[in-house]
């Protein structure tokens, strides 16, 4: 059943929905960023149908009995809650615990019986073998059996979830029958979500709300359409001090200990352009081996940060670049090291602190829709894409935000993204400069010599037209990056 709350997520309406058609059990897995929306997503698909429901409660600051014993005590109720009656006390196991679940749902009368066990890692807490061993033994003993069953499992910690329910070698290996990994919103999908909370937004400022929040529902439900953008983001983050604890969480929620991962995102988010592992190492005082390699494994994971290759130097480079909005945005104008605010949204408008920001994360929007920007160039198959970093026969240095390159039509399409509140000028500075990045590129060990060259320039509102303006092949804009 498709909610009309739903915004987008067409693929995983179609593979929840099939849960419901199956003729036999069905065990899926869902996970994705914090707040990106997945129990919004499973309450409003399965709404009416979920025979039980349990969420794991974070509990700070507790011994593993006691975090263990309250979980139980909050599944028990649940399935009271839920209409199980018995006259047994509170589990002190997870194998009790399932036991009593099993019970519940052979007596009840649904013909599809959903069960949804929201922030599972929650539920697991620090000591998770027994939950998921439990959990295996529930679904391998009885539920796969029986046909009719749906259950579904959630977590924020996306390493979490990869590392214990979607690649468990133990009782759940091979089990689940469905995985989504949920994603934030895209352009078109944030513009859909304005358009049916009464708002009439531009593209421009549709745009510069993704670079505050990156796509993510939680974020946007908050904005009021009585108030204008800027309003808004001084009301939701410059004026409410809870925004630090809303990082706090986002951290706590991903990750079992927080501190370190805060370490790694707050160095990242001060190269923009990313850094090395061994940078990294550096810069955090965190060994280049096991400790780091997690981090940076469950950041990635986790869709904070990502991994490119920079090319250009004696050999390819892995760098790690910080791509999630709202950290990049809290380190640059919300958290210094006294976690203190730093003015407001409406004086930071058109300063060059927003330029130098709103520059930056442009250019992680286009990345975000690189399938857009693909389908805009009429490219049919990305044969590889890449940062190059390199330096003309001159000597002069020379980046490119992206290379795109296309074997089937031996075409290199060299990409710059500039953001502008206006169509974008070229002058003749910047067209030496361009000129100059080709010159590096075409030169170098990295071009095909039986490829051409495509320059790009990915923008706002276009391209003046004036005598420079020649040196660009394609303009891609934000219109194309909305479809």
């Amino acid at each position: 059943m498709k909610s009309d709350t739903i915004i987008g997520r067409k693929k995983e309406i179609e593979v929840l929905n099939s849960l419901l058609k199956s003729s036999k059990s069905e065990f899926a897995a869902i996970y994705g960023r914090r707040r990106v929306g997945k129990s919004f997503l499973v309450e409003e698909v399965f709404r009416g149908k979920i025979v039980f429901k349990m969420v794991g409660t974070y509990i700070k600051d507790s011994d593993d009995m006691t975090y263990k014993s309250r979980q139980l005590t909050h599944f028990y109720k649940a399935l009271i809650d839920s209409g199980f009656r018995t006259s047994d006390p509170v589990p002190t196991n997870w194998l009790d615990a399932f036991r009593m679940l099993r019970q519940f749902l052979a007596g009840h009368k649904a013909r599809r019986k959903v069960i949804f066990l929201d922030e599972l890692p929650w539920l697991a807490g620090r000591q998770s073998a027994e939950l998921i061993a439990e959990l295996g033994y529930f679904w391998n003993s009885w539920a796969s059996g029986e046909r009719n069953i749906v259950l579904i499992v959630c977590g924020s910690a996306t390493s979490w979830m990869l590392d214990n329910v979607i690649r468990d070698y133990g009782g759940l290996h091979g089990r689940l029958t469905r995985m989504i990994h949920l994603l934030p919103f895209s352009l078109k999908e944030c513009a859909e979500f304005f358009k049916k909370r009464g708002f009439h937004l531009s593209q421009y400022e549709v745009a510069v709300n993704y670079m505050v929040m990156g796509g993510i529902p939680y974020y946007m439900d908050k904005l009021q359409s009585d108030k204008t953008l800027t309003q808004n983001i001084d009301d939701i983050f410059f004026k409410n001090k809870s925004v630090h604890q809303e990082f706090e969480d986002v951290y706590t929620g991903l990750f079992a200990s927080n501190e370190r991962y805060v370490d790694v995102v707050k160095i990242l988010s001060g190269k923009f352009y990313g850094m090395t592992r061994s940078e990294l190492a550096k810069a955090s005082g965190i060994s280049s081996g096991g400790t780091l390699s997690k981090i940076i494994s469950n950041l990635l994971q986790s869709d904070i940060i990502r991994e490119y290759p920079r090319i250009g130097a004696a050999r390819m480079e892995k760098v790690y670049q910080l791509k999630d909005f709202f950290t990049l945005f809290y380190f640059n104008f919300l958290s210094n090291n006294g976690f203190t605010h730093s003015g407001n949204w409406k004086s930071i408008q058109r300063t060059a602190q927003f330029y130098s920001w709103a520059g930056n994360t442009f250019e992680l929007l286009v990345t975000d829709h690189i399938q857009q920007l693909t389908e805009a160039l009429r490219i049919a198959t990305v044969s590889n894409s890449f940062c190059y970093t390199g330096k003309s026969p001159d000597g002069t240095g020379a980046q490119i935000d992206l290379v795109i390159q296309w074997e089937g039509e031996r075409t290199d399409y060299l990409c710059e993204m500039k953001f502008s509140e206006n169509e974008y000028v070229f002058n003749a500075d910047y067209q030496r400069n361009m000129l100059n990045k080709l010159d590096a590129f075409v030169n170098s060990k990295h071009h095909n010599k039986t490829h051409s060259v495509q320059i790009v320039l990915v923008t706002t509102y276009g391209l003046h037209q004036n005598e420079y303006s020649s040196s660009v092949n394609q303009v891609v804009t934000f219109e194309q990056l909305f479809q």
